[in-house]
């Protein structure tokens, strides 16, 4: 996902959120909107933080759970028990897959994208089903810059 391209307007994010079988509400498109300008994955308190003065916490969280279970969202945990979510690229926009490994600083806990960035994986005889399905998360752990 990150960096984030430009927003598209509000008809574009209201024909997306339809198009995923989902009632097109101002919540979801605050929401989805917010995800989408974003240029790292953020958690529920964030976005409450940032839209909270006109919805309420559980429809916040409601509408991430609804954009998630709608393949719009991904959400993911870095190990402190935090749902963080982030917007999924559509395949055309970046030539395939926008999955991708996070960095999380483990002194102030920024989480960053880091795009681009990938795992080869040659030989899955002896690894869990799960990696070669791809179905695994890749985190690198460390200290930001900031931190260094």
């Amino acid at each position: 996902m990150c960096p984030a391209p430009t927003r598209p307007p509000d008809a574009e994010l209201r024909d997306r959120v339809r198009d995923a079988g989902l009632r097109a509400t101002r919540g979801r498109i605050a929401v989805y909107g917010l995800l989408w300008s974003a240029d790292a994955p953020i958690s529920h308190a964030e976005v409450v933080e940032a839209l909270g003065d006109d919805y309420d916490r559980a429809s916040l969280y409601r509408n991430l759970t609804d954009l998630t279970g709608a393949g719009l969202l991904r959400r993911f945990d870095v190990g402190d028990h935090i749902w963080r979510f982030e917007r999924v690229d559509d395949a055309d926009e970046h030539g395939g897959d926008d999955e991708h490994p996070h960095f999380v600083c483990v002194e102030c806990g920024q989480v960053e994208c880091l795009p681009g960035v990938g795992l080869e994986i040659r030989n899955t005889r002896r690894a869990p089903a799960a990696v070669s399905a791809q179905a695994v998360e890749i985190q690198l752990r460390g200290l930001c810059d900031g931190c260094a």
